[in-house]
């Protein structure tokens, strides 16, 4: 055991040692007890007792091992007081031992491994809303606090609180097995696994409210979450895209953001500040799409937009035409309107604003995303190319009263400003 730390160093070390350590603790529990209540309460008792022990005793050598070991002795505690749990008890075996000895590096194992894609697949259910089903996945796969998660999300505590106890027990209402589904419907459930590690990313991208315009932490998170996905499923095409987009993306982080907190177009960003070690992997999990040789699906294409976009040294460098080709691709996959937006803005950057306000046009006439800000953001955006700046203007100040986070705002009020 080695010396003793003081109590603030304990406690920090504790935070950090269960925010790498509780995904795997709480998949390896809810495969033994087969429910991520219990396995989550089992995880949180072998934290107090962490907390509790490790300030007088010491952090041990294998923290991770020994956060283990308590809590499979409570879960074996727990079996045995319960007489609910006699069945699971015969299964995992009558003779466990009273004193359980946890090797880290045995809990290592392809078991916990299966044990983490069921826990993803749980977390990410499509019977939850798509709000609880991002709550539940940074609480039980990403290590947040639900204070951390308000945080995040601008949202009250006991809201979360509620969204998180209200999944879990929605989990156990519907019976939901802990289980990676079977062929026939991974393909669904991976979409939704995907979709909750994006939404978590996306939030940290491009903040939907409040003052801040991106949210880094968030960006972190989820690309912990993507790429320990892409480690347990090593041939899905789609994960390795997901994680291509948001390794490509987040490598812009620094540069989204101004001395002040200001937000900053993509045309006015310094490249210089964009991640070069980012783009490297971002560039590389790309690449593994190409070996695993599928049909690029939504998330690969929008990965080599976004190499498109890394891979030019100034916005006239930009390969235009193959983003519009791109998103040619997209379009029929995704079915969303914001995708044919995106395309217009491709398409105005390759054949001329003309064109591309012809297609923003359309969708205005078509009724759709008629409270979307970025709908007039990019409408005014085109007329101001084509020399309609009053126009432009009155975009511009619809696009503002839209948005409700507060950096883009002050932005899209600033390009409504004359000149």
């Amino acid at each position: 055991m080695p010396p003793v730390e003081t109590e603030n160093e304990v406690r920090r070390t504790v935070e950090a040692v269960w925010r790498i350590e509780s995904p795997r603790l709480i998949a390896g529990l809810a495969g033994m007890m087969r429910d991520v209540g219990v396995a989550e309460e089992l995880a949180q008792d072998a934290l107090v007792a962490a907390l509790e022990q490790w300030p007088a005793e010491g952090v041990p050598r294998n923290p991770g091992a020994w956060l283990m070991a308590v809590a499979k002795r409570r879960a074996v505690d727990l079996i045995r007081r319960n007489e609910r749990y006699a069945r699971k008890l015969h299964e995992i075996g009558r003779a466990l031992p009273e004193s359980i000895e946890v090797d880290f590096d045995a809990a290592a194992t392809e078991q916990i491994e299966d044990d983490m894609l069921r826990l993803v697949f749980v977390a990410c259910h499509p019977v939850l809303a798509a709000e609880a089903r991002v709550a539940l996945t940074l609480r039980l796969l990403g290590g947040l606090t639900t204070a951390e998660i308000a945080r995040a999300f601008l949202v009250a505590e006991p809201t979360v609180a509620q969204r998180i106890v209200r999944a879990k027990r929605a989990l156990a209402d519907a019976k939901i097995p802990f289980e990676v589904p079977e062929p026939g419907e991974r393909a669904a459930r991976l979409s939704s696994v995907l979709e909750v590690i994006y939404l978590i990313f996306n939030e940290g991208y491009a903040a939907t409210a409040g003052d801040d315009w991106v949210r880094p932490a968030l960006c972190t998170d989820a690309l912990r979450l993507g790429r320990i996905l892409a480690g347990l499923m090593p041939g899905e095409s789609e994960v390795h895209g997901l994680v291509a987009l948001m390794e490509l993306q987040a490598s812009r982080l620094r540069a989204r953001v101004g001395p002040e907190g200001e937000a900053v177009r993509l045309f006015d960003q310094d490249r210089a500040h964009w991640d070069p070690l980012l783009i490297r992997r971002g560039l590389a999990a790309l690449g593994r799409v190409d070996e695993i040789g599928a049909q690029p699906g939504p998330y690969a294409l929008q990965a080599a937009i976004a190499a498109c976009h890394a891979q030019a040294h100034t916005p006239e460098e930009t390969d235009w035409r193959r983003i519009a080709a791109l998103y040619d691709a997209l379009a029929p996959l995704a079915q969303s309107a914001v995708v044919e937006l995106n395309r217009a803005v491709a398409v105005g950057m390759a054949e001329g604003p003309a064109v591309g306000l012809d297609l923003v046009d359309a969708i205005v006439a078509a009724g759709l995303l008629p409270a979307y800000h970025l709908l007039p953001a990019v409408r005014g955006d085109l007329l101001d190319r084509l020399g309609r700046a009053d126009e432009a203007r009155v975009e511009f100040t619809r696009a503002a009263a839209l948005t409700n986070n507060a950096r883009e705002r002050a932005l899209l009020l600033e390009r409504a400003t004359p000149a």
